[in-house]
């Protein structure tokens, strides 16, 4: 369990790192140089895919804690 918790942390700090990234190109490409210009489309469709990786960790997360529930239910 502990495997999946830490991958599923990695996970979310990895998804946290690519949107501050993205948010680095955004506000960069609005500051008025063509020669900089970013493709907001592109940017928006890796933003959709950051936050999915955020919800597939947190879910993954959310059946280990569950799953240690059950553990302690039954040690108890």
């Amino acid at each position: 369990m502990d495997i999946a918790a830490t991958a599923a942390s990695s996970g979310l700090q990895q998804a946290e790192s690519r949107v501050n990234a993205i948010a680095g190109k955004i506000a960069v490409s609005g500051d008025g140089n063509a020669a900089d210009s970013v493709d907001l489309s592109t940017q928006a469709v890796a933003l959709i895919q950051a936050r999915n990786d955020f919800s597939a960790n947190i879910g993954t997360l959310k059946v280990v804690d569950e799953m240690q529930k059950s553990l302690f239910d039954l040690l108890a």
